[in-house]
């Protein structure tokens, strides 16, 4: 316990948040779970993801210094939840400077914040700095500054790359050292030699400060950036749960409510385990089902990961002998103490909990399907054992999880070759990672010049399908630009016609070909939407917008980056167009 009075969620992020308004920050809301223009990843994994552009140098319409809370969704740990720190969704407190304040004012404040806001116990803090090596200097800087603050030197560590440095995303880009701030746990350690690199337990990191002051180049040489900018983040749930001296962080204000009605729920015994994964999981995919991007479950992209999810949700309710029709009662507890924070969670609430029970309605189709197979799998197996290419097969064509297909294989006297199924399954994600790998390929928010004009392609693109499909009321749903292509999602509720998919291309092009200029205008959120301007997500950009307007035809709030005069586009070709989810459609195109 590092504080005599606890502090619940809310509190965090309003103390946060006015900490850093109060230090000169503009606070923006938060962005969409889904990232615009970014190739690289599914989900927005950390506050800095919308803001890539203004990290690169374009300028920001909140001012350099922003703060914010983030909500984020990282899976790669996906079968780490379970234990005391691992979630899949998570929310990210956050500030930035764009240019501005760098090491030494950015470590300042973040003590300070700690110290005399959240009355942490200095002789608890410990920090780790980056000790340098042929690339770049050691960082003596922020080592200084901890020292100067009062952190003793043996609560001040040099540690390498792998721990102290971000970046860059790509093979090339920003990057730069950080400093990482722990809270001491003085109950574990593994020796005298234990350091924050160690996971024994005995560091527990709450904040980490990125500095990126170097750009990393094709050759692997590292040049200093003309803008050095500060991205700090820092986790709110083990925050709260570090505050609080909880043993883990859902047994913070956020998950309680949920643990404790699993726990009503469950009669099949005290799997700690089953419970946390259950509470994750539903509180992601009711963030994902309540986006304002429309995510529902599908077998592609976002849609497949929430429907990884879901479906993981009812079999480890299975396991403790809960319902699955119980699920969608705990999707609406966190209705409920998420609405106010976050107010798309309540507004999309009948749409959150009609998916739910659809795909869990859907799954249980799917492992009846699977029951059959296993039945029949029954008749043909050789030595009282199921190959591990059979158990695998049942859970790649049917969706049947290899614990259930042990639970039965045990309920009828065989055994599974488990081993077996993990070296197919290997081999599966390696196609799946090398799949993604081709597939993202194009690099943090790359803002190339082919990738602004695809850009300035889509705000063409919404303007001419309202046009052709004579529907004013159609709106961006989502958006993802490579180099090569352009991917833009809408609501419209049927595929479009041959004949419509021609007009919409020629529409574009027309417009290409008029040489209309794009210019940008700076105005209050509010003033923008008066103005006649199109904005699907005008409230992630903050009070004040940036206006892109192409001539007489398109007029849109947007981050950028824009080509200067539509003549530089070239050729615009529909390469398809098909179903995204329910009532949303998506086209792909390119420029020639």
């Amino acid at each position: 316990m590092v504080r005599k009075d606890n502090m619940n969620s809310s509190e965090l992020r309003n103390k946060y948040l006015e900490y850093f308004v109060k230090n000169g920050h503009t606070r923006i809301k938060s962005a969409s779970l889904i990232p615009d223009n970014d190739p690289t990843v599914l989900f927005t994994t950390a506050g800095m993801h919308p803001l890539v552009p203004y990290l690169l140098g374009e300028k920001h319409p909140g001012g350099n210094r922003l703060t914010n809370v983030q909500k984020c969704v990282r899976t790669g740990d996906i079968d780490e939840v379970g234990d005391n720190s691992h979630c899949t969704f998570f929310e990210m407190l956050g500030n930035w400077s764009l240019g501005d304040y760098f090491k030494e004012e950015s470590i300042k404040m973040s003590f300070n914040f700690l110290v005399n806001e959240l009355k942490i116990d200095i002789n608890t803090i410990a920090v780790s700095v980056f000790a340098g090596d042929e690339t770049a200097p050691r960082d003596m800087v922020s080592a200084t500054c901890w020292k100067n603050l009062g952190i003793k030197e043996e609560k001040i560590f040099f540690l390498p790359k792998k721990n102290n440095w971000w970046g860059p995303a790509g093979v090339t880009g920003p990057c730069g050292p950080d400093t990482e701030i722990f809270i001491v746990n003085e109950k574990a350690s593994c020796g005298e030699n234990c350091s924050p690199a160690c996971s024994c337990g005995k560091y527990l990191e709450i904040w980490n400060n990125v500095f990126m002051e170097y750009e990393k180049k094709a050759d692997g040489s590292y040049v200093p950036l003309s803008q050095k900018n500060v991205d700090t983040g820092m986790g709110l749930e083990r925050t709260v749960s570090i505050l609080n001296g909880n043993n883990s962080v859902y047994e913070i204000d956020v998950f309680k409510p949920v643990m404790d009605r699993i726990k009503e729920l469950a009669s099949g015994g005290e799997n700690i385990r089953a419970r946390r994964v259950i509470a994750d999981h539903l509180r992601t995919a009711t963030f994902m089902l309540g986006d304002e991007k429309g995510i529902t479950p599908s077998n592609v992209d976002q849609g497949y990961i929430l429907r990884r999810l879901i479906r993981r949700a009812v079999r480890f309710a299975r396991l403790i002998s809960i319902a699955p029709e119980f699920l969608p009662e705990l999707a609406k507890e966190y209705i409920k103490i998420y609405g106010e924070t976050y107010p798309e969670i309540k507004n999309n609430g009948e749409k959150i909990i009609s998916e739910l029970q659809k795909e869990i309605s859907r799954f249980d189709d799917t492992l009846q399907k699977g029951l059959v197979e296993f039945e029949k799998l029954k008749k043909y197996i050789q030595n009282n054992r199921i190959s591990g290419k059979a158990a695998f097969r049942l859970y790649d064509t049917f969706g049947f999880p290899i614990e259930m297909t042990i639970e039965l294989a045990e309920e009828n006297g065989i055994t599974v070759d488990k081993e077996g199924y993990e070296e197919c399954f290997r081999e599966h994600q390696e196609k799946s990672h090398a799949g993604a790998e081709q597939k993202f390929k194009g690099g943090l928010a790359d803002n190339s010049e082919q990738t602004s004009k695809l850009h300035t392609a889509t705000h063409i693109l919404l303007a001419t399908l309202k046009k052709v499909l004579k529907d004013n009321t159609i709106s961006q749903k989502g958006s993802n630009i490579t180099a090569e292509r352009l991917r833009f999602d809408f609501n419209f509720e049927r595929p479009l016609t041959e004949e419509e998919i021609k007009d919409v291309e020629k529409g574009v092009n027309e417009v290409i070909n008029r040489a209309l200029p794009i210019t940008c205008e700076e105005m209050s959120a509010d003033a923008a939407l008066k103005s006649g301007a199109e904005g699907a997500f005008a409230e992630r950009y903050g009070e004040i917008v940036k206006v892109y307007t192409i001539g007489d035809y398109s007029k849109e709030i947007c981050g950028g980056p824009h080509a200067g005069n539509t003549k530089e586009l070239g050729k615009f070709s529909i390469s398809k167009e098909q179903s995204s989810s329910a009532g949303v459609r998506r086209i792909k195109a390119i420029l020639e």
